[in-house]
């Protein structure tokens, strides 16, 4: 397996360049991130829908990684109750280490291959979830050991990696490689990778919610209410799909506690 992820950088002498040039390195190199991303639609749209399928049934969605990946799988899964107002448990993301981990790394973690499905298994998994791994080398052993035990018990699972023919994809019925290629420090795939699975955990956690109704439009109908400016923002999405005051709109979005619920009930 080559890793791309460990290929030298294409600059040299960081250390001597101005700021100006390093802003402009490093934004030169992030604007590659979004085409190669682009590639991968298909197999994104593979998992969103195998996703849909089985949370339509009661499944839920685990992310799994260690370090920056799974850092990034757990703001994913933490946005979704306040964005889209499905409860907490629906969409679950782990790291190597514990929630420790999430600020400080935890040593050797990763390493372990039994600790990713030991973290699992506090769940009580079953056929009707799917387990995503996350990992831009593709090779994290608490990640991999984690695919392969959900495949051993007829979980569905996905892994989002960035470098090709990895032991990671060969425990994933859905594999999306986005291969960003060398970091602009050479290793750090906190960077391009790391952009690259922010996009894609966007991707399919919002093409997700919406094909489960979680949005009206282009409206967040299902947020929660956890300050002033998501009230005022539920408050105008109320006046202007009723065409009612500002303080009922207001009114009406506090008794029920949605703009959804509110709406359902002004238009019942």
């Amino acid at each position: 397996m080559i890793s791309h992820t460990e290929s030298e950088s294409l600059y040299n002498n960081l250390e001597k360049m101005p700021v100006r040039e390093l802003l402009e390195s490093i934004n030169k190199e992030d604007q590659k991130v979004p085409l190669i991303v682009k590639k991968s639609i298909p197999e994104i749209e593979k998992l969103v829908e195998a996703i849909v399928s089985r949370m339509k049934k009661g499944g839920r969605l685990f992310y799994i990684g260690a370090g920056t990946s799974g850092r990034l799988g757990i703001v994913d899964a933490s946005e979704i109750p306040p964005t889209f107002g499905l409860d907490h448990g629906y969409v679950i993301g782990l790291i190597a280490g514990g929630d420790g981990a999430i600020r400080k790394a935890v040593e050797m973690a990763e390493d372990n291959e039994e600790l990713g499905w030991n973290d699992i298994k506090t769940f009580n998994p079953s056929t009707r979830d799917v387990i995503v791994g996350i990992a831009a080398s593709g090779s994290t052993p608490y990640v991999v050991g984690a695919l392969k035990k959900a495949r051993e018990n007829g979980i569905l699972t996905g892994a989002i990696t960035c470098n090709s023919g990895t032991p990671l994809a060969e425990n994933a019925d859905v594999v999306i490689e986005v291969v960003t290629g060398p970091e602009f420090v050479t290793g750090s795939t906190r960077m391009k990778a790391g952009t690259a699975q922010k996009l894609v955990l966007n991707m399919i956690t919002t093409s997700a919610m919406i094909s489960l109704g979680r949005v009206k439009g282009n409206k967040m109908v299902n947020m929660q209410l956890t300050n002033q400016k998501l009230i005022r923002r539920g408050t105008k999405m109320i006046s202007d799909e009723t065409g009612l005051d500002p303080a009922t709109s207001k009114k009406l979005l506090l008794l029920h506690g949605s703009v959804k619920k509110a709406l359902d009930s002004f238009n019942g």
